[in-house]
């Protein structure tokens, strides 16, 4: 997956992506391991929890839109 050379824009990549420094420290383990798997399995698992806060960003969105929509008098 990494070529030579590519390992630091992998691990900018991670950091841009929200992982921590553990998380990066054992995606590498398991780059080093040969354990692709793993490493896709410890993506997925990070993209779930940042889409989980997605949608916990959208519903507090649309609590703030009908707010404003009542506050503003229903449209009127």
């Amino acid at each position: 997956m990494m070529g030579v050379g590519s390992r630091e824009s992998v691990i900018r990549n991670l950091e841009d992506a929200g992982c921590e420094t553990g998380m990066i420290r054992e995606f590498l383990g398991w780059f080093d391991d040969g354990q692709q798997k793993k490493q896709l399995e410890l993506l997925e698992r990070h993209r779930e929890h940042l889409l989980e806060r997605v949608h916990g960003d959208e519903r507090r969105i649309s609590c703030l839109d009908y707010l404003i929509y009542q506050v503003r008098g229903n449209g009127r």
